[in-house]
C-alpha cells in the first residue's frame, strides 16, 4: 500500500521539479536579455564620442568653450577655441549676442591634430556621461567650461563643468589639464582671452 503511495506520489513530485526548472530558465534568460540590453546601449554612448574624439579625418574637430560671469550685456565675455586636421582658432566674444572682438586662426596638419586628440583622450576628455542639463543661468558669478567633439561642425558629444562648487557638470575629468592643453595650441593665447589677468592665471 505504502509503495502504491509512492508511485502515485512521484509524478507530482517530477511535475513541480519540471516547472520550477522551467521558471528558473525563463528568469535566467529575462535577465541576461535586460543587462545586455543597458550594458551595451552604455557601451555605445560612452564609445561614441571616444571614438568620433580619435577620427582624425576631415570634417572632425574638438572644441573649448569658456563663459564669463553673467553680467549686464555690455560687459558679458566668452570665448571658443576649436582644433581640427586643418585650422586652430581662438575667438574672444562680448555681450550675448557674441560680438567678435579678437582671435586668430592658424594652420594644421593631421599629424598633430592626431597627436593633441591622444593627449585629450589620455586627460579623459570624453570622460562623463552627457546630460540634458540647461546650461542657461548656470554658476551665474563663476565661469563655465564646455568640451565638445564635432562632427561637420554639430556635437557628438558635449561635456560641461563649472568653477561653482554647486554645479559640478557632467564632465569627469581635470577641467584645468584640459583647458591647458587647448590654450597650449595656440601661441600667446592669453594674449586672446577676454578675462582678467588673475583669471588666466588660475586656468
Amino acid at each position: 500500500m505504502q509503495r502504491s503511495n509512492s508511485f502515485k506520489a512521484l509524478p507530482i513530485i517530477i511535475t513541480i521539479i519540471v516547472i520550477a526548472l522551467a521558471i528558473a530558465a525563463i528568469v535566467s534568460i529575462g535577465r541576461a536579455i535586460f543587462t545586455s540590453g543597458d550594458s551595451s546601449e552604455e557601451t555605445v554612448l560612452v564609445d561614441e564620442g571616444r571614438e568620433a574624439l580619435l577620427n582624425t579625418t576631415g570634417g572632425r574637430s574638438v572644441q573649448l568653450t569658456v563663459r564669463g560671469p553673467i553680467v549686464a550685456d555690455e560687459a558679458f565675455k566668452s570665448y571658443q577655441v576649436e582644433i581640427s586636421n586643418s585650422e586652430r582658432s581662438i575667438t574672444a566674444y562680448e555681450g550675448y549676442l557674441e560680438s567678435r572682438t579678437d582671435g586668430t586662426t592658424l594652420s594644421n596638419n593631421t599629424r598633430a591634430y592626431e597627436q593633441f586628440v591622444y593627449a585629450l583622450d589620455k586627460a579623459n576628455f570624453m570622460k562623463g556621461q552627457e546630460t540634458e542639463d540647461d546650461l542657461r543661468g548656470i554658476c551665474a558669478t563663476g565661469y563655465v567650461y564646455e568640451y565638445a567633439v564635432l562632427s561637420g561642425g554639430s556635437p557628438v558629444k558635449m561635456l560641461w563643468t563649472s568653477t561653482c562648487s554647486g554645479s559640478k557638470g557632467s564632465l569627469d575629468a581635470s577641467r584645468e589639464q584640459l583647458t591647458n592643453l587647448f590654450l597650449e595650441q595656440i601661441p600667446d593665447s592669453a594674449d586672446y582671452i577676454p578675462f582678467e589677468r588673475s583669471f588666466r592665471l588660475s586656468l
